[in-house]
């Protein structure tokens, strides 16, 4: 049914060409203006918008719990309420730019940061998705029908992956609204300071941001599990970056123990700090 509209009009374009025969012509366009063609035609574009779509897929859900001795993936809300016992000790580090902080509370002495703009937001710890929630969800049917809120209240696959505690960081309020959505990249080797002594700047005209050495492999092998767990799409300029960084800043003893923290909270770690070999082989291929 749904090819019968598309082929009467193929039929009709093609024999009302100049080369047509006229009484040809007379005849198509009489059956064009039938009322029976028509409703014919109406019922075919119902048809047409209401194909159904093709469903998303449910690569990497998981069950959620939601109580902090729970071990399991939990949503984004839940997530948030046990990364601070992960990010203790000789991990009790802001991401981007090497701040100490108590609670929330960011010390911008003990890093040399200065704010750019924004000196509320600057002072306070956020949670950071390494592989921005955009990257995890807008492509999903969630997102087209109400955005991230949609998703985080409805696909059992964004919820899943915006609380992925391997994929959250602390980091300052004011660097992660500033790095917003926007992909790695390196392009400089002397970076001109945008927050005091913080090495990560952000290029808002090319939507770019270039985070310190220090954390160019944690971040790599972190997209690296991203996109392998929930089927996410990489680009070969992106993939080309990831591996580069992967090869060049080896897993280090900060990585090892999150990843050790993540797996008894979680149930499951990042495979490519477990597994240094992990790496190498995806990207050989």
């Amino acid at each position: 049914m749904r090819f019968i509209v598309p082929i009467l009009l193929s039929l009709a374009l093609t024999a009302c060409g100049d080369d047509a025969p006229r009484d040809l012509q007379l005849e198509l366009q009489k059956i064009a203006r039938h009322e029976a063609t028509k409703a014919l035609a109406r019922l075919g574009d119902q048809l047409l918008q209401n194909l159904p779509q093709s469903p998303d897929s449910a690569t990497g859900a998981a069950p959620l719990v939601s109580r902090a001795t729970e071990v399991g993936h939990r949503d984004f809300v839940h997530a948030k309420k046990v990364l601070p016992r992960i990010f203790t000790g000789e991990l009790h580090e802001e991401f981007y730019c090497g701040c100490d902080y108590t609670d929330k509370k960011v010390n911008w002495a003990s890093c040399g940061f200065k704010p750019r703009k924004n000196p509320e937001r600057a002072a306070r710890i956020e949670w950071e998705h390494i592989v921005p929630a955009w990257n995890l969800g807008h492509q999903r049917q969630c997102w087209q029908q109400g955005g991230r809120k949609q998703c985080a209240g409805n696909d059992p696959v964004f919820q899943t992956a915006e609380g992925d505690l391997v994929n959250l960081v602390p980091a300052v309020g004011e660097v992660n609204g500033d790095r917003s959505n926007f992909g790695y990249g390196a392009w400089t080797r002397n970076p001109t300071p945008m927050y005091g002594q913080c090495q990560t700047i952000v290029d808002f005209q090319q939507r770019r941001a270039q985070p310190r050495e220090e954390v160019r492999g944690r971040i790599a092998r972190t997209y690296l599990y991203m996109y392998e767990r929930y089927g996410l799409t990489m680009s070969r300029q992106e993939k080309q970056l990831m591996c580069a960084w992967a090869k060049t800043y080896a897993v280090d003893g900060w990585e090892t123990e999150r990843d050790r923290r993540i797996t008894r909270i979680q149930g499951n770690g990042n495979r490519f700090v477990s597994d240094p070999k992990a790496a190498a082989a995806v990207c050989a291929g």
